[in-house]
């Protein structure tokens, strides 16, 4: 990610990366356009949309699934064999699994930072910030854009403890292939969202923890589901129903589960982070877009809260959870006023690791990738060549069914009108 100030003649290009915080004497930003970073006005540079043309080209993309689905299923099957360190060490265990975890997880990472350029400015205290990446720390996310997972990611990546980090995940997510088994050898905790199956999984899973030899964030998304507009409307009523405040910005959050986070990992978390996201311009991220490299604009508000300061009783946690989520609204419709969040802005620096390893996994598998595909092109059998069209095509299938698990209108059913499902505690 990259940062760049549009603003008057004199100010056309200040680039920061070096993550110091941003003064507030700064000029104040201008719209950029989707293809590059420029002042309106500025002459328009031929040679950035043939960057966007090739990045949006099915070629590139056919390259990245081909590195991200066998470098995935290489990893998954040395997480496999690592199964026979667990009852002699189990410690060493975990460690090469947080490492085989980042060569995968660091991938969609660095598609985001690298490959679409996008932008995330962090506003937080900066008493706070040099404690960001050397403690453990719950993260609570709040959950409207579809690459709203991939931006905790990032933040956990720009601190260093990616490899390491957790999230509160619907079951479903560990049937898909390469990330869900991935996250299956790193223990991530998985739930169904119904508390009476959950309450005892999810605790053990949690206590599990208690002893993980890596520094982690541990992230949540407290309303359970994406927010959309119906889900919202259905939400509301539970709200009003409960006698709790309305909510504008988000949904009620799901209280259970983050107090069993917090009771299990309590003396080994030291603060709960409290993120609320944002995108520029009403900008709607995806997935896709990020793999088409369509840069966009994001803004971090990270407030640091103690974990002392969290109740331990589940009646107080509950209320101090929907208090919060008070709070985050009233900052969203601040932000949605201002453009702005409280607090100062600050760029982590983007560390090179995650190009770094996409790199080495593409220089081991494309070269026998191009010279697998000239030999069957020089081969001339129509067989094999219509053999290894639909072995690509239901490869691309299967990296797009894997996109589709993220988009907002394939999330759950809370919300359905049609559905017998109530949202719950």
């Amino acid at each position: 990610m990259v940062w760049a100030w549009c603003g008057e003649k004199d100010y056309k290009r200040n680039w920061k990366e070096s993550g110091e915080f941003l003064s507030p004497s700064l000029p104040p930003r201008w719209p950029c356009s989707a293809v590059g970073v420029r002042c309106l006005g500025e002459e328009h540079d031929p040679g950035m949309d043939l960057v966007a043309l090739l990045k949006s080209h099915f070629l590139c993309h056919l390259i990245f699934c081909y590195v991200f689905i066998v470098s995935g299923l290489i990893i998954n099957t040395i997480q496999l064999c690592t199964l026979l360190l667990w009852p002699v060490n189990k410690q060493l265990f975990r460690k090469i699994n947080c490492r085989l975890s980042y060569c995968v997880s660091s991938q969609l990472v660095m598609l985001l930072e690298w490959w679409s350029g996008t932008e995330c400015v962090i506003y937080t205290d900066p008493r706070a910030y040099p404690k960001y990446g050397k403690e453990n720390a719950i993260v609570v996310l709040n959950h409207k854009f579809e690459i709203d997972f991939l931006c905790g990611w990032s933040l956990a990546e720009r601190f260093g403890v990616l490899g390491g980090s957790k999230v509160l995940a619907k079951k479903e997510l560990a049937y898909v292939p390469i990330i869900g088994w991935m996250w299956y050898f790193t223990e991530m905790v998985f739930c169904t969202r119904k508390w009476e199956q959950d309450r005892k999984t999810v605790s053990e899973s949690l206590l599990h923890l208690r002893d993980y030899p890596e520094k982690y964030f541990f992230l949540i998304h407290c309303e359970g589901t994406r927010f959309t507009e119906k889900k919202h409307q259905i939400s509301m009523q539970v709200a009003q129903a409960k006698g709790l405040p309305s909510l504008k910005h988000h949904l009620l959050p799901r209280t259970k589960g983050f107090a069993v986070t917090v009771r299990s990992l309590r003396n080994v978390v030291s603060a709960v982070y409290d993120c609320t996201l944002n995108f520029r311009n009403n900008e709607n991220p995806t997935l896709l877009g990020v793999l088409n490299g369509k840069k966009y604009h994001a803004d971090l508000y990270v407030r640091r809260i103690p974990l002392e300061e969290v109740p331990e009783e589940e009646d107080k946690c509950a209320a101090w959870l929907h208090k919060l989520y008070q709070e985050k609204d009233a900052f969203q419709e601040e932000y949605s006023r201002t453009g702005t969040f409280p607090e100062t802005p600050v760029v982590p620096p983007r560390r090179p690791w995650t190009l770094v390893n996409w790199l080495f996994w593409a220089s081991m598998l494309l070269y026998p990738f191009f010279r697998f595909v000239i030999n069957m092109v020089s081969s001339g059998s129509s067989l094999t060549l219509a053999s290894f069209v639909l072995v690509f095509f239901v490869a691309s299938m299967g990296v797009r069914w894997m996109i589709g698990v993220t988009e907002i209108d394939k999330g759950s059913a809370y919300g359905n009108m049609d559905s017998k499902q109530k949202h719950s505690d």
